[in-house]
């Protein structure tokens, strides 16, 4: 997918904004590890409140997968 620059400095202001809380509530995590899910989820169409929870749950099968 092609995306306009400043298109894509928007996408990234709002993931920021979307993963603040998130990463003041839950454990130490690679903060591109929620960046990519978002981002992924938002360029498909999904809503930020959508975006985000697809975030959450990557992050917790990583450390489902980790704990292996």
């Amino acid at each position: 997918m092609d995306v306009h620059v400043a298109t894509l400095a928007d996408l990234l202001r709002e993931t920021a904004e979307h993963h603040d809380p998130y990463e003041k509530t839950h454990a130490r995590h690679n903060w591109w590890d929620w960046y990519a899910p978002y981002l992924h989820a938002r360029q498909q169409g999904s809503t930020p409140e959508d975006a985000a929870a697809a975030a959450g749950r990557y992050i917790e099968e990583l450390r489902h997968a980790a704990c292996r």
